[in-house]
């Protein structure tokens, strides 16, 4: 009896370590399939594509793209009006260009090549008040064993 209480204790501190450390940074392609160009939908496809996301601060987010673009970070004010004179670092020509999300700021990121950014290629970054998503999902596979292991355990 004293094992199956102490193997029962050993199983509960993995699974406690597994949940603390469950949670893992996602790597997201901006605009999915898209990848980084002037939307054919115009200028809601990267909002409702942010919108689908649930950026956590860790999280790398990729823009790719092919042909004649580029990526600029600008301010809330500057991306509202596609101004491109105003950018935040510098602009990233080669593409793919990798940001870690490194603060729960949201980042507003803008195709600086001729009227890319009016006709929709421009996307903000934001910040979910949750990570429930990310959780249940890192939560599931340990709690399931410890689940299976108790069980068992239960049956000896």
């Amino acid at each position: 009896m004293a094992i199956r209480v102490e193997m029962i204790g050993c199983l509960i501190v993995v699974a406690a370590t597994l949940l603390v450390g469950g949670a893992t940074a996602a790597t997201y392609q901006v605009g999915d399939e898209l990848m980084w160009k002037v939307p054919p939908g115009g200028p809601i496809a990267y909002s409702t594509w942010a919108d689908q996301k649930n950026f956590q601060i860790g999280d790398t987010i990729v823009f790719n793209w092919t042909g004649t673009h580029d990526v600029a970070e600008v301010s809330q004010a500057y991306f509202g009006n596609c101004t491109t004179s105003n950018t935040i670092g510098a602009v990233q020509t080669t593409s793919p260009v990798n940001i870690t999300l490194t603060t729960n700021v949201t980042r507003y990121f803008i195709c600086t090549v001729s009227n890319h950014c009016y006709l929709g290629q421009r996307v903000a970054i934001g910040f979910g008040t949750s990570s429930a998503s990310r959780a249940i999902g890192a939560l599931s596979v340990p709690v399931l064993l410890l689940a299976i292991a108790i069980s068992f355990l239960s049956h000896l």
